[in-house]
């Protein structure tokens, strides 16, 4: 049930009694919201104020506007604060979705990869290793070699899925760059993947993803136990 808005700013707090309702799927996936003067009166608020949340709900793509038909539910799901989550999910998990996806990539990426591919991650391990003592140039071409790695897998899909989960990519890297305890990947390592990209060795270029990451995921999974 909806529940009325006493306080606070009040199209925002009514964007968070919508989105509630809809993930609990007191509106279920591809059900026709009540009519505005509907929901005007069960949450207690002004037709222009659910008007202004129905619009930012449709721009993040939660629901959809259907012109002479009504308002419907076209995911469960705000994809801003489906990252807000995972950026609060435990870094051993984050790292366990890095390894699947980045597996996956370099075994394609070894198939499929392309002469422009190969100077893209070249020239991202080559500026990751004149990054000398900073960590912040460190960490960024860093990430740019794993994403031009999952780029070089050519699977559109796989490249989207990677590029949401950038954040928790990015977290991951600078963690294992920061924390002693944490194995970091050696520049010598990145190479190695590289070269099995480049001689397109698939079996050897997933194995060498596995093992710049596993250390690490080990080690954390250590200090959870």
């Amino acid at each position: 049930m909806l529940e009325k808005i006493r306080k606070g700013s009040l199209v925002d707090t009514a964007i968070e009694s919508l989105r509630q309702a809809i993930e609990s799927e007191h509106w279920p996936l591809g059900s026709k919201l009540p009519v505005e003067s509907e929901l005007s009166e069960a949450l207690g608020v002004s037709r222009n104020t659910v008007r202004e949340a129905v619009r930012v709900l449709v721009h993040v793509g939660i629901l959809e506007t259907r012109q002479g038909d009504g308002t419907y539910v076209r995911s469960t799901r705000d994809a801003g604060e489906t990252l807000r989550r995972i950026s609060r999910t435990h870094l051993a998990d984050q790292l366990e979705v890095r390894l699947m996806l980045e597996t996956e990539a370099a075994k394609l990426a070894a198939t499929r990869r392309t002469d422009r591919d190969l100077r893209v991650m070249d020239e991202a391990l080559d500026a990751r290793a004149k990054a000398g003592a900073s960590v912040a140039d460190r960490v960024r071409h860093d990430q740019a070699f794993h994403h031009g790695l999952v780029a070089a897998s050519h699977n559109s899909a796989l490249s989207e899925l990677y590029d949401y989960f950038s954040h928790g990519i990015r977290e991951t890297i600078e963690r294992t760059e920061t924390e002693a305890d944490l194995p970091e990947p050696s520049q010598e390592d990145h190479e190695l993947l590289l070269a099995a990209v480049r001689r397109r060795d698939p079996v050897k270029a997933e194995q060498l993803a596995r093992a710049l990451l596993q250390p690490s995921l080990q080690a954390l999974q250590g200090r959870e136990s």
